[in-house]
């Protein structure tokens, strides 16, 4: 538990995306309708995944277990945040706020891992194509997906714990507008260094090896790309990774940002800034980046929205 003067503390404030009632007003409409988005078109593609007979391959799993995380991440955050937007005061239970915290950070983990697994995918696939179906099958997707859930919700648990298991400095106000770990952090005194650095090295763990595993991956694909005759195999090629690269470089880019620097050199504009961006931004923005350049999944995403009319 946390405690402030030997006191245990048994809820957080919250101060939201902005200080200013008026803005969160203005802003809930739009957070609302990008909920909503990201909800129908992963939504979308999860059943276009499942209908259509054409698309179950071990490439169009792994990107429906990317909606279906993306779906679970913003479900644990923006309903509590649209909530907060209409509140004046936005208290929240330290039990609340350890759920909300291990669960956002578990999924995050997670939707890294299968990052670095799709990039293996499209090398096996580029690579080694004649041999894909007996690299890469629908037991070993499920075993992967199951393993990098269960490792993710096991790492989650030692920072989490720390966090909120140690003494707060002044109050038990968090700058922020849902319960994430950098936010509390800040709030910490006798074992925030300690804290800090438990982040840091599981920020090297779940970011840093999977980036630079990806970049491997990559570099190796561009050399087996380069090596095709055909230039039409060659555009083919480098559009089913170029999607993958896109989500890769937003949801990387902006997790490191946030957790791979010590909280006091950030500020929590920044910190927020970068929490709407792969809270909200990223997994409405995921489900267009896929369909927009790949044919298979618009064409099966036609055939579900005829069936629904």
């Amino acid at each position: 538990m946390a405690w402030i003067n030997g006191t245990i503390i048994k809820e957080f404030i919250l101060l939201g995306l902005s200080s200013n009632p008026n803005i969160q007003t203005m802003f809930f409409p739009i957070v609302l309708i990008m909920y909503l988005i990201i909800l129908i078109a992963n939504s979308l593609i999860i059943l276009a995944t499942i209908t259509d007979s054409t698309l179950r391959t071990p490439m169009y799993f792994f990107l429906t277990y990317l909606s279906i995380l993306d779906i679970c991440y913003s479900s644990s955050l923006i309903p509590r945040m649209l909530r907060d937007m209409l509140s004046v005061k936005k208290i929240i239970l330290v039990g609340e706020c350890a759920t909300q915290m291990y669960v956002a950070l578990s999924l995050g983990i997670t939707e890294c891992i299968l990052l670095a697994i799709m990039a293996y995918d499209r090398y096996i696939a580029i690579c080694y194509p004649l041999h894909y179906s007996t690299i890469i099958n629908r037991s070993l997707c499920i075993k992967i997906a199951a393993g990098a859930l269960f490792f993710s919700f096991l790492l989650s648990s030692l920072p989490v714990t720390l966090a909120l298991n140690g003494d707060l400095c002044v109050n038990n106000v968090i700058d922020h507008f849902l319960c994430e770990l950098p936010g509390v952090i800040s709030l910490g005194c006798g074992n925030a260094k300690i804290v800090e650095l438990v982040v840091f090295v599981s920020g090297v763990i779940i970011l840093i090896v999977p980036i630079n595993f990806i970049i491997i991956t990559y570099v190796k694909i561009l050399r087996a790309i380069f090596r095709i005759s055909c230039s039409a195999g060659q555009r083919k090629a480098f559009s089913t990774c170029g999607s993958h690269i896109t989500v890769v470089t937003m949801y990387f880019g902006s997790a490191m940002a946030t957790y791979m620097k010590p909280q006091s050199e950030v500020s929590p504009e920044i910190i927020k800034l970068f929490a709407v961006f792969y809270a909200i931004i990223i997994p409405m923005l995921n489900p267009l980046i896929y369909t927009l350049r790949n044919k298979e999944v618009k064409s099966s995403l036609k055939k579900v929205l005829c069936n629904c009319v």
